[in-house]
């Protein structure tokens, strides 16, 4: 593997796990596929499903001891590794459809409940708890005693995730699956890990492959970002330990940084990490899908801030460098309903439309096409009328709820951080470009306000910000 690039790479990565995965329930399930006959075909067509149905009763029937209850769990999940596409949907639907609550036991349950005598209320209460949890809840819960079954069910729903929308059925699957998994993923359960490059390179390849802020394009690129003067850490799960769950990389600079490509520069030389004075946040993955609306993101950037403050006594500032990327679809909807035009200020009007005499299109159409940036005169002109949309962007909150429009700044305001500073064309890759016109952000954590912070944002929707960033806003 040289290229994160290539197509295909973070394929190779998962059928690999998935490999590992069949591999490790082959002899748990050996006996059970001797029960059930040949697995079904690919697709699951309708007398295979029916096979299926019955497979699952069989796991749910509970008849032999743990042993049998581990073999056919162990073959159930075979069988969904091997369907294709169109058989797992089958599958799942069959799950979510065939092996839900009872309605009327819970309608029964909860009547009981209601006519309870005082001495039997609690009894009562356990009862509608009992009818209120569906059979396929039991089902599930089945592959958390396999190796590599919390694996198995964080991967099965994110296969779910996009199909469940709209599907009420499949959409009380996922709310069963999300309920279990965010009671196993408590963070009280997880691991902090420093990833170096001395780890196992099964672990580094993920990284590359689970990247997703700036991509890392080679082992080159990944050495840089675990130097001395870099840091990596992850949160692991007990039951996934080879598996990060997020990770955050971490530069050790002088000051806050305001462009991105100083931070990836392979051929800079590497510095003594003992004499930085400031700890840059500058990326932060997600690696699982299948844990979406589980957050651990919050505890992640504490406990490495505290790592951090413990490890370096020099460190004084952490912040962040950090992207924006829903400002350009947010200036690109503004424009559409009303035009570039009406959202300048009349001194940025002007200066905007001398810079942009003789642009084809006028400087609406040169921001569209990306040309802006190569007439300078022109990109000193909008300079300030998109810094100060981006500040307005940032310490926007949604029309309903809440919750700042951003989505990064929604993360970092949750955990307690300030909009600090905005950076200009701090990222001028393709992506950078398209996401917030090379627009990035820097966030603080400045331990005395992070609790206050916190509050402030979750309880009243309160955005804190620095004054450069609300006098940008203000204009």
């Amino acid at each position: 593997m040289n290229d994160r690039t290539a197509p295909g790479f973070l394929d190779v990565v998962l059928d690999r796990t998935l490999g590992n995965l069949r591999a490790a329930w082959r002899d748990i399930s050996a006996s059970a596929r001797g029960a059930v006959g040949a697995g079904p075909r690919p697709d699951l067509p309708s007398d295979d499903a029916q096979r299926l149905h019955t497979q699952m009763r069989d796991c749910l029937d509970g008849k032999g001891g743990e042993v049998s209850a581990r073999q056919r769990a162990a073959e159930l999940g075979r069988t969904y590794l091997e369907l294709s596409a169109i058989g797992r949907d089958r599958f799942l639907r069959m799950l979510a459809g065939d092996f839900g609550c009872d309605h009327d036991a819970v309608k029964a349950a909860a009547e009981a409940l209601i006519a309870a005598e005082p001495d039997k209320v609690m009894r009562a209460e356990r009862d509608l708890a009992r009818a209120l949890e569906a059979p396929r809840v039991r089902l599930l819960k089945q592959f958390n005693g396999l190796p590599e079954g919390v694996k198995f069910l964080v991967d099965l729903r994110a296969e779910l995730l996009p199909i469940a929308r709209g599907d009420p059925a499949l959409a009380a699957l996922d709310a069963d699956l999300h309920g279990l998994l965010a009671s196993w993923f408590d963070v009280g359960f997880l691991e902090l890990r420093r990833i170096t490059w001395e780890a196992p390179a099964a672990l580094l390849e993920k990284l590359i492959a689970y990247e997703a802020v700036h991509a890392i394009r080679d082992w080159r690129d990944l050495k840089n970002r675990l130097e001395a003067d870099r840091r990596c850490f992850a949160f692991f799960h007990p039951r996934m330990p080879d598996e990060p769950l997020i990770f955050v990389e971490v530069a050790l600079v002088n000051g806050i940084s305001g462009h991105i490509e100083p931070l990836l520069d392979e051929s800079a030389p590497v510095a003594d990490p003992k004499s930085a004075d400031t700890a840059i946040f500058y990326s932060i993955s997600n690696c699982q899908r299948g844990l979406d609306g589980i957050s651990f993101g919050n505890f992640l950037i504490k406990r490495v801030v505290d790592l951090l403050a413990g490890e370096l006594r020099n460190l004084k500032t952490f912040a962040t460098l950090s992207p924006i990327p829903g400002f350009r679809t947010w200036l690109d909807g503004r424009i559409a309903d009303g035009g570039f035009e009406a959202l300048l200020r009349p001194g940025e009007s002007d200066a905007v439309a001398a810079a942009a005499h003789g642009v084809a299109g006028g400087a609406a159409a040169a921001l569209a096409d990306g040309t802006w940036l190569t007439r300078p005169a022109l990109a000193d002109a909008l300079r300030p009328p998109l810094e100060r949309l981006g500040a307005t962007y940032l310490t926007s909150l949604r029309p309903k709820g809440r919750r700042a429009i951003d989505p990064v700044a929604h993360f970092h305001l949750t955990n307690g951080a300030r909009v600090e500073r905005l950076d200009w064309l701090a990222d001028p890759s393709d992506k950078g470009m398209r996401q917030s016109f090379g627009m990035m952000v820097n966030y603080l954590y400045r331990f005395d306000s992070i609790d206050t912070n916190h509050e402030a944002y979750r309880g009243e929707g309160k955005i804190s910000a620095s004054s450069p960033i609300r006098a940008l806003a203000k204009g």
